[in-house]
C-alpha cells in the first residue's frame, strides 16, 4: 500500500546477469519512443515473486504502469531540462558493479558467471540506469512540495479499518556517550611507522596498491575490494576527504590522520563533487590500559548525569568525542528507516541487555564495545530516553510512523495524479493483453486515440 510506485524495481542479480539465450518476445507497451518488452515484465515479475512469495493477480499489471510511468517521468524530464551528468551516471555504474562483485565474491567471478566483461556489463546497464536516475530526480522534483498536516494524519489513521491496524514490535529510542580511547604516543607512532613502510613498499618497491589494502588496510568496508570505495565532501572525515581531493589521479597520498587512524590514499578519478579512491588504513593498537581511561572519564560524566548537573545533550556536546553519534545528538539511528526507533528484537545483545536493565530515563554504567565496522573497541554510556511495549499501530505511540505513511500515501496520489495529466501529451500504445488491467486505463485511453 505505501510503496511508492517509482522506486522502481531492485535489480536481481542471478537473473539480470544471467547469459541466456534470447527467445520469442513482443511489444506490449510503448510510451514515446520507448518500447518495453514482454520479456522485460516476466523477468521482473520471476524476481519480485522469489523475494516476496505469492503475488497478487494484477502484479503484471502493476509493473508494467510502474515502467510506463518511470518513462513518463523520463520524457518529462527531457522537456523540463532535469539533467542527471555522465560522472553521475558512471558513479551509479560503479556502485552497482562493487556491489555485483560482492554478491559473486569477485570480478573474475561476476565476468564469468555473467559471460560479459565489467565494461561489457556497464555497457549493457547504463540506459536502464540513466533512465532511473533521471525518473528518480524528477520525481523527487514533482513531490518536494508535497506537505502533510496533522489534520490529514489523523484522518488518514481513522480511515485505517481497526481490524487491519498492524502489530508493533517492542520499540526503544536509545542514546549513547561515545568516548573513544586515546591511544599512548608510543602506540600511535608505531602505527604511523607502519604505514609509512608499506607507502614506501608501494611508491619505492612497486607493490600494488589493492594488493597492499588487501593484506594490511583495517577497514573491512574496502579492504576486499583493493581499498576502493567512492567519496564525497560532504559525508566523510574532513581531513580525509582533504588530502584526497588534491590528489591526481594515480597519485599517492603521504600518510595522513583522521579520525579513525592513519591513512594513504591513491586518487583513481574525480567525478565532479564526488571521487573514486583507494586507502588502506591503520589503526593504533587500543591497549587495555587505553580503555580503562575512558572507563573511569564515563563514570565522572554518568555521576553529573544521574545527578542533573548536565543534560544527555549537553553531556554529548561536552563529552564525546565520537563525531558520527553528535551528528544524532547521541541518538542512535535505525541503519533501515534512519529514524530513532529501534526494535529492541533486532538491538545488539550489549545494548538488549541494558535495555533490560534500564527504565526510561536512565543511564547505563560505562561499557566497552565494538563499533559497527570498525576493528577497535572503544567506550560508551547508554541512555534510554524511550520504550515502548509491543503493541498495536496507535496516534499516541506512532505518531512519526503515521505520519510517514500518510506522507507516502499523499506523495504517491500526487505523483499518479501528475503522470496521469502528462499521459496525453505523449504517443501511447497498449498491447491488448493489458487491456483488462484497471490500473493502466490513463494510457489504454490515450493508445486508444493513436
Amino acid at each position: 500500500m505505501f510503496r511508492i510506485i517509482l522506486s522502481v524495481f531492485s535489480i536481481c542479480t542471478a537473473t539480470l546477469l544471467s547469459a541466456q539465450p534470447v527467445v520469442a518476445d513482443k511489444i506490449v507497451a510503448q510510451v514515446g519512443s520507448k518500447i518495453i518488452l514482454q520479456s522485460e515484465i516476466n523477468e521482473q515479475y520471476e524476481q519480485e515473486k522469489t523475494q516476496l512469495g505469492e503475488l497478487p493477480d494484477n502484479y503484471k499489471c502493476q509493473i508494467l504502469y510502474s515502467q510506463m510511468a518511470q518513462q513518463i517521468l523520463v520524457e518529462q524530464a527531457a522537456r523540463d531540462s532535469v539533467i542527471v551528468t555522465d560522472e553521475e551516471v558512471e558513479s551509479i555504474m560503479d556502485q552497482r558493479v562493487r556491489y555485483w562483485q560482492e554478491a559473486y565474491g569477485s570480478r573474475e567471478n561476476l565476468e564469468e558467471q555473467s559471460g560479459r566483461t565489467i565494461y561489457q556489463l556497464k555497457d549493457d546497464f547504463r540506459p536502464f540506469f540513466r533512465d532511473k536516475a533521471i525518473a528518480d530526480r524528477m520525481q523527487e522534483r514533482i513531490m518536494q512540495d508535497v506537505k502533510i498536516t496533522p489534520a490529514e494524519i489523523n484522518e488518514f489513521y481513522q480511515k485505517i479499518p481497526k481490524d487491519s491496524l498492524p502489530l508493533y514490535p517492542a520499540i526503544v529510542e536509545m542514546g549513547q556517550i561515545v568516548i573513544k580511547p586515546e591511544v599512548s604516543p608510543e602506540i600511535d607512532q608505531l602505527a604511523k611507522e607502519k604505514l609509512e613502510n608499506i607507502r614506501k613498499d608501494i611508491v619505492e618497491g612497486g607493490k600494488s596498491f589493492q594488493s597492499m589494502a588487501g593484506i594490511y588496510s583495517m577497514d573491512p568496508g574496502s579492504r576486499n575490494n583493493g581499498g576502493e570505495l567512492d567519496i564525497n565532501r560532504k559525508q566523510f572525515d574532513p581531513q580525509f576527504v582533504a588530502a584526497a581531493y588534491r590528489l591526481q589521479p594515480g597519485e599517492i597520498s603521504p600518510v595522513i590522520k583522521s579520525s579513525f587512524g592513519y591513512h594513504i590514499i591513491q586518487m583513481v578519478r574525480r567525478m565532479g563533487e564526488e571521487a573514486r579512491v583507494r586507502h588502506i588504513l591503520v589503526i593504533p593498537e587500543i591497549t587495555s590500559y587505553d580503555l580503562q581511561r575512558s572507563l573511569k572519564k564515563l563514570d565522572s560524566v554518568r555521576a553529573e548525569l544521574v545527578s542533573s548537573k548536565i543534560t544527555f545533550s549537553e553531556a554529548v556536546g561536552k563529552y564525546s568525542n565520537d563525531e558520527m553519534s553528535k551528528t544524532t545528538g547521541g541518538m542512535v539511528t535505525n541503519p533501515e528507516t534512519r529514524n530513532f526507533m529501534l526494535e529492541i528484537d533486532k538491538l545488539d545483545p550489549v545494548m538488549a541487555r541494558a535495555v533490560a536493565e534500564l527504565k526510561e530515563g536512565e543511564y547505563s554504567q560505562p561499557q566497552v564495545f565494538t563499533p559497527e565496522n570498525s576493528p577497535s573497541k572503544s567506550t560508551r554510556i547508554l541512555f534510554l530516553r524511550r520504550k515502548t511495549d509491543a503493541h498495536v499501530l496507535n496516534l499516541n505511540d506512532d505518531y512519526a510512523i503515521i505520519q510517514e505513511k500518510a506522507l507516502q500515501v499523499k506523495q504517491m496520489d500526487y505523483l499518479n495524479n501528475y503522470i496521469k495529466e502528462k499521459v496525453p501529451a505523449y504517443y501511447i500504445m497498449l498491447d491488448p493483453e493489458y487491456a483488462h488491467c484497471e490500473l493502466l486505463n490513463v494510457f489504454a485511453q490515450t493508445a486508444a486515440k493513436n
